[in-house]
């Protein structure tokens, strides 16, 4: 039996696996709350892109966003698959370092980086820096002259593109606090300041539109934008791109209500607008730089968390109440976001009931799923979050002093624990004593 719509299936004894491996055991084995990966799908995930630039023989970088999910393991994943990284921090250029990622394969973004974040990602030249504002252009320039180095950089520009998804999660439209604006002159004043800087080797165009997107008209009228000022420049001054990072924001299913296209659909309609573009201005075509996250790791995760108490209030609503909650996934409380989920030991029962799972922090936001059909559940059950392999563990937290979770790869059968789970020691070890 094939749990619907997500990667995972049923065995005989009912239970939920990932992997090949049996969920209920690997509560057992590791303790809940838990994050499950099925590393077999990250792979998929990850190929369904390169292959695709592949057999369209188009030259091309697949950088993973390490935002979605960064630790040791899962960059040595994207390093295997012949992935590129995407950073935005000084931690995550580090978790890169210790996994011994490629570091000309390394891309650093951020509206604010710091003189410290430039001058790690200099020192130890990275791939490409792509820069957000004009304070950034001048640190970087100070930072190549003082290191007698050069670096290749992308600009961000905002193209004035409202896609179709959460307002706190788009980023491509004029009012942005990423990029310059194509609109009202800066991304031409960035330009004259990087185009032939002795130091910067100015390699093209960056822009990202938001996430969570389900359609690739987003994608393409926002490469024609960039296109149409890469005509302006290319008659002005004769700039011909290098590259064009076209962004992520690949949407995938966390419901019924999601409808996301094949991956391989994105990279092909992006290399096909691409491609013609570039014909119409007669220029040669820019390899192509695309950044998923969410669309590498989301659906490849699962949380795991034990049912505690249960609370029926008669004509309103079935509260069930898991060992977890905005301490492990805040994207319910950030986002509403919305999630299924299954009883992992019952996972081949039909729902008789619908309640809602609500965490244990002490908010009254910390709820996970509202009104989930569910079988008839009891203390001690297991209740599995599908979809959560993005943005759960990136955004743990410790409020109410809660440890974070650990992390667990599965592939071929085999179970590995990847991050271990955070003891009371570890949440107070950089607590100073005040007597």
């Amino acid at each position: 039996m094939i749990i619907d719509n997500h990667p995972y299936e049923v065995n005989e004894q009912g239970h939920l696996e990932i992997g090949g491996i049996d969920t209920v055991n690997l509560a057992e084995k590791y303790g809940t709350p838990l994050y499950i990966y099925d590393v077999k799908t990250i792979r998929d995930n990850c190929r369904a892109f390169v292959r695709t630039f592949e057999e369209l023989d188009i030259k091309a970088q697949v950088a993973y966003a390490s935002k979605a999910f960064s630790s040791i393991a899962m960059v040595q994943i994207a390093k295997q698959e012949g992935l590129s990284l995407d950073v935005v921090s000084e931690g995550e250029l580090y978790t890169a370092f210790q996994a011994g990622f490629p570091k000309e394969k390394i891309h650093l973004h951020g509206n604010n980086k710091s003189i410290e974040e430039l001058s790690m990602a200099i020192e130890h030249d990275i791939g490409c820096i792509v820069v957000d504002n004009f304070l950034e252009i001048e640190m970087i320039g100070r930072l190549l002259e003082k290191y007698g180095k050069n670096m290749d950089v992308l600009m961000r520009v905002t193209p004035g593109i409202e896609s179709k998804t959460h307002k706190y999660i788009m980023t491509g439209n004029e009012d942005s606090k990423f990029g310059f604006n194509l609109q009202n002159g800066q991304a031409e004043e960035a330009f004259h300041m990087l185009y032939k800087h002795p130091s910067i080797n100015f390699k093209g165009l960056h822009c990202h539109i938001g996430s969570q997107i389900f359609e690739t008209e987003g994608f393409l009228l926002a490469a024609e934008v960039l296109f149409k000022q890469i005509a302006v420049w290319n008659d002005k001054y004769g700039f011909i791109p290098e590259v064009l990072n076209l962004g992520g924001g690949f949407g995938i299913r966390y419901t019924g209500e999601d409808t996301p296209l094949p991956l391989n659909k994105y990279a092909e309609k992006l290399g096909a607008a691409v491609a013609d573009f570039a014909a119409d201005l007669e220029i040669p075509m820019p390899e192509i730089w695309i950044e998923p996250g969410r669309a590498i790791v989301g659906n490849a995760g699962i949380t795991l968390y034990s049912i505690g108490s249960m609370k029926n209030i008669p004509g309103v609503r079935d509260y069930i109440s898991v060992n977890g909650g905005m301490t492990d996934n805040l994207r319910p409380a950030l986002y509403q976001a919305k999630y299924e989920a299954v009883i992992a030991n019952k996972a081949n029962q039909e729902p008789s009931k619908q309640a809602s799972i609500a965490g244990k922090c002490c908010e009254s936001g910390d709820m996970l799923i509202k009104d989930l059909p569910l079988p008839e559940a009891e203390t001690g059950d297991i209740l599995a979050v599908f979809s959560t392999g993005a943005y759960g563990y990136s955004m743990a937290n410790h409020y109410n002093r809660i440890p974070k979770a650990a992390v667990v790869f599965v592939e071929d059968g085999q179970d590995k624990l990847v991050v271990q789970r955070e003891s009371y020691e570890d949440v107070v070890k950089n607590d100073l004593s005040y007597e």
